[in-house]
């Protein structure tokens, strides 16, 4: 059985802030982003979680390789999350597995548009074509 183990950041983006889900389930990563706007206090980011969570876009899972981890000191972990909090960055895997999301849908987006233009494209000519056979049947 593997351990899921979820992780948000919380940053500044100039001009919104920021906050980005890290959910860890044994060897894949998967990662969402959201715009929170005004800085979020820890109750509405804790009421958030609640209320949105099961709502939010993970991106594609991708391979986290990790060493196995083993049982950590209780006060060390604290430090950890202390330093962390001094240090508020993105993981480098995090920032990845974003920009390829990002990459996805804008490779999904760029295949729909021009999909919808070649329609229109069609559909002018097609109009076209009618109002010259429309010409040609009156004489």
């Amino acid at each position: 059985m593997d351990k899921v183990t979820g992780k948000l950041t919380v940053f500044f983006d100039d001009p919104f802030w920021v906050g980005v889900f890290e959910s860890a389930d044994g060897e894949t990563l998967k990662v969402a982003k959201v715009t929170f706007g005004a800085e979020p206090k820890d109750g509405e980011i804790y009421d958030f979680l609640l209320k949105h969570y099961n709502q939010l876009q993970f991106s594609q899972p991708i391979a986290d390789e990790k060493v196995p981890e083993k049982r950590i000191n209780p006060k060390r972990t604290q430090r950890e999350v202390h330093r962390q909090l001094e240090h508020q960055a993105l993981g480098t895997k995090a920032q990845q597995a974003l920009k390829a999301e990002q990459e996805n849908k804008k490779i999904i987006r760029k295949a729909f548009n021009r999909q919808k233009t070649e329609e229109e494209k069609q559909r002018q000519f097609d109009l076209r074509q009618e109002k010259k056979k429309q010409k040609h049947r009156g004489h």
